[in-house]
């Protein structure tokens, strides 16, 4: 079965984004601009990939204006609005639950839960990892990564790297 994987990155004190929304601050300290960070082994890892719709509207608004950097990865949107339509890209109103348990019984390498931070808290449950980069700011205010799930999850650490001053954690939940 396909696992469900949040890949994300929240300053060292929680924050996704910063009190605007912003995401400008993510960047190491650094001491080494030159380390690609673990983002294009992980990306080689999914085939598709579950956001919401401010993530989607930020990387075709900010990020990646003019060009879709998910190329070749099914990516569904979570919105209950119908932007322009996209190849490679669904917009659906489903149960994000529902949605990523229909993934998982499909073939294919892993999914990733991209963002926001209400997708991941309504998918709180139905993580199997959580890949959470470290970057070395504190925001003091913003958009938290983890606002109350509800619920007790137990992890495991499977692994940390560190590059150019940020830190990788990656955990699994705990049998």
């Amino acid at each position: 079965m396909r696992n469900a994987v949040l890949y994300i990155a929240m300053s060292l004190d929680g924050y996704i984004a910063d009190e605007g929304g912003g995401i400008g601050w993510l960047q190491g300290d650094g001491s080494d601009p030159r380390h690609p960070g673990s983002y294009p082994a992980f990306f080689e890892t999914v085939d598709t990939i579950v956001m919401g719709g401010r993530t989607y509207r930020q990387i075709v608004t900010e990020l990646s204006p003019g060009c879709w950097p998910y190329e070749g990865r099914q990516t569904y949107v979570l919105t209950h609005r119908q932007p322009a339509a996209r190849e490679g890209v669904v917009f659906t109103a489903q149960d994000p639950r529902a949605l990523v348990a229909a993934l998982r019984r499909q073939e294919g390498k892993d999914i990733w839960i991209c963002g926001g931070a209400s997708v991941a808290a309504q998918l709180w449950e139905e993580i199997d990892r959580f890949h959470i980069t470290v970057v070395p700011t504190l925001l003091g205010k913003g958009t938290s990564l983890f606002p109350a799930p509800g619920a007790r999850l137990p992890l495991e650490l499977v692994s940390t790297q560190r590059y150019n001053g940020m830190v990788d954690l990656v955990y699994r939940r705990r049998a």
